[in-house]
């Protein structure tokens, strides 16, 4: 029961991130359990299963409020599954030491990601006009199904992102169609690692209970949070968070001197910091923006 209770938490929390900024389910709670001494490949299983239930619900919710775009939902998930399975077959084929490596370091590359992203760019207006093509979403979905497996996480951090920059959808419909399509490639991974790992590599089966009924019981409590805390400050934190956890993970695999552990961990803590200070001033600095031009329509 305790480990069913702690790990719902680990799940709902991530899933708070990955309901409010439409990424970072898998990076969060991939993080966690290899945080907690899980191998790679198995935190990896053991989160996408549980993401077959999360993404799931989350598809569902967003079918009901028509935030998915059906076309790009089919282009992404078949070249997402057969990279998934990929990523899956190239994890557990690693030497678990070169596997732990590997998945920490793409872990807080994923991370920095979120937190430059969030806390230092302009997030600005999108063209939505143009409908993404095929030859656009199939690569993508192809790579993102890969480190998604590969690296613990990475489906929505890639495959959003991308299609966010594209300008080519309305942010809505990349959310909701890439969470529609994470359920195919979840599905697709799980499979992968079922038929991949050895008999030595056995599934906690509480601890993925755990993290899907977490994620599960956050997808409301997310859309509440995403109207009363800015994305930006989720995103810097959440970045910050996984930056410097596996920034730590990848200093002891190391053996890093003290030293330079502290030197290091010390310049993340700033950065993160850094990045939290940024992404409040910017919220402020784009509502004023946003209350100028409602009191310039008025007057007009």
């Amino acid at each position: 029961m305790r480990t069913l209770l702690l790990f719902g938490l680990a799940g709902f929390l991530a899933q708070l991130v990955d309901g409010s900024l439409g990424m970072a389910f898998g990076v969060t709670a991939t993080t966690t359990l290899v945080a907690v001494g899980t191998t790679p490949a198995v935190a990896s299983a053991a989160v996408h299963l549980a993401e077959v239930g999360t993404a799931l619900a989350s598809g569902a919710a967003h079918w009901r409020f028509r935030n998915i775009d059906w076309p790009t939902v089919a282009a992404l998930a078949a070249p997402g599954a057969l990279g998934a399975v990929l990523g899956a077959y190239v994890l557990t084929s690693l030497p678990m030491e070169f596997a732990e490596v590997w998945i920490t370091a793409v872990l807080l590359l994923l991370g920095l990601y979120v937190l430059v992203r969030f806390a230092f760019r302009r997030l600005g207006a999108l063209v939505t006009k143009r409908r993404p093509a095929v030859r656009f979403l199939a690569p993508l979905g192809l790579v993102a199904g890969f480190v998604d497996a590969s690296g613990g996480g990475g489906w929505g951090p890639v495959a959003t992102t991308s299609l966010l920059s594209s300008g080519r959808l309305e942010p809505r419909k990349v959310v909701g169609s890439v969470d529609t399509s994470e359920f195919i490639v979840a599905l697709a991974a799980s499979l992968g690692f079922l038929l991949s790992l050895s008999q030595e590599d056995e599934l906690n089966y509480t601890v993925v209970a755990g993290l899907m009924l977490g994620g599960i019981l956050a997808a409301p409590a997310a859309a509440w949070l995403v109207r009363k805390l800015p994305p930006r400050v989720l995103g810097a934190a959440a970045g910050g968070l996984i930056v410097f956890t596996n920034a730590r993970s990848l200093l002891d695999t190391s053996g890093a001197s003290a030293g330079v552990v502290t030197l290091t961990l010390t310049a993340v803590g700033a950065l993160w910091a850094a990045g939290l200070v940024t992404a409040v001033r910017s919220v402020r600095v784009e509502r004023h923006a946003a209350a100028r031009e409602v009191d310039e329509a008025r007057v007009s």
